[in-house]
């Protein structure tokens, strides 16, 4: 039998659920053994339960293509045959809380791509590189749910990743103002253009609940924990615009800062090219070696160009520049479905397992 732990995906027939069995094809530590869905796709093989909507760029890795599909809602047995699960839920936010919780209960760690925990008190919502320490509110969420292995953790939203590290980067500076507009890839809502023919060259200036997370966000992950659970930062103020706009993959932001100190530019690419964390410290196998690239020409950083950096996993930046107004200005491009989404969560479940969160049942 292998070595790697069992994992399952729970909403596996989805786009994000495909990422991550995409992702973890080959992986050297995770094992996907088991797939659970809705219902109607229970009892199916997972290559019938798809059919024809497979989206991922990658063919369906033939280790999962004959996997019989779980009942995601017959929670206790597809807990049973696994060491943890990813969730990629498709259901509402108080379905999602219900669920995620139910799994974590049966002593099976739940590492969710899901909103719905993000502002659970005692969830920690982790990017690697940023807040690690977070995890360690795991404790208290395990006093709360009475389990001795069993929790939830959750990585934020795919439109702060292009952002939030830039900024978390910059922080001896101490950015109080910034002013984000992020232009969103529509893999972000599920699709493709053949689901989406209205989205071809065109924009829409609204994506639901998305300038929310992205304004709050990034004050959680900047937060501390206290009397078990997690304070959001109050020391900088964040504006969103978030747009909709014709690209299959990756989210592009336009961010403007103001700093209490007054830094140069030699300063702030100094910082983004040195900034690194936890994941590069263990070289854990999805890490980006370099999480952040600065890049020079004028037109860069472009989707088709520099999505995929470091397999999506690392964030580009350019046009670091004086403002007129502000002080400082960037562009900043990441992927949204592998580090704003699925790459996310595995880079967070190989964090927990290096600090010995996640193990074997």
């Amino acid at each position: 039998m292998s070595d790697k732990l069992k994992v399952g995906i729970l909403g596996g027939t989805g786009m994000v659920g495909q990422r991550f069995i995409a992702l973890l094809e080959n992986h050297p530590w995770f094992e996907v053994t088991t797939i659970a869905a809705s219902p109607r796709s229970a009892g199916k093989t997972y290559e019938e339960a798809v059919g024809d909507r497979w989206k991922m760029d990658t063919p369906m890795p033939e280790a999962v293509k004959k996997i019989i599909v779980h009942n995601v809602n017959e929670v206790e047995e597809v807990a049973a045959t696994v060491d943890f699960v990813f969730s990629a839920v498709d259901m509402s936010k108080e379905e999602i809380k219900a669920i995620e919780e139910a799994y974590a209960k049966t002593e099976t760690p739940v590492v969710s791509n899901n909103s719905a925990h993000r502002w659970t008190p005692d969830v920690p919502m982790v990017v690697p590189e940023i807040n690690p320490e977070h995890f360690d509110v795991i404790e208290f969420q395990k006093k709360r749910l009475g389990t001795k292995r069993g929790f939830v953790a959750v990585k934020p939203n795919c439109s702060i990743q292009s952002y939030a590290p830039v900024l978390t980067a910059w922080k001896e500076f101490e950015p109080y103002e910034v002013v984000a507009t992020t232009y969103q890839a529509i893999s972000g809502a599920g699709k493709t253009f053949k689901d989406w023919p209205e989205m071809v060259e065109n924009i829409i200036p609204y994506i639901g609940g998305e300038e929310e997370k992205s304004e709050q966000e990034p004050l959680r992950i900047w937060g501390k924990i206290e009397d078990g659970v997690i304070k959001k930062a109050d020391d900088v103020k964040i504006t969103c615009q978030c747009i909709r706009v014709p690209v299959l993959n990756g989210h592009t932001a336009a961010v403007f800062v103001k700093f209490k100190k007054n830094p140069t530019k030699e300063q702030l690419v100094e910082k983004l090219v040195n900034f690194k964390g936890l994941p590069q410290e263990l070289d854990l196998p999805s890490a980006p070696k370099q999480f952040i690239q600065v890049m020079e020409e004028d037109n860069r950083p472009q989707v088709k160009l520099d999505v995929d950096y470091e397999n999506g996993m690392g964030i580009s930046v350019g046009r670091i520049r004086e403002d007129s107004i502000y002080d400082w200005k960037f562009v900043g491009l990441s992927h949204n479905t592998v580090r704003g989404a699925a790459g996310g969560a595995v880079l967070c479940a190989e964090t927990l397992k290096a600090k010995g969160y996640i193990t074997k049942k």
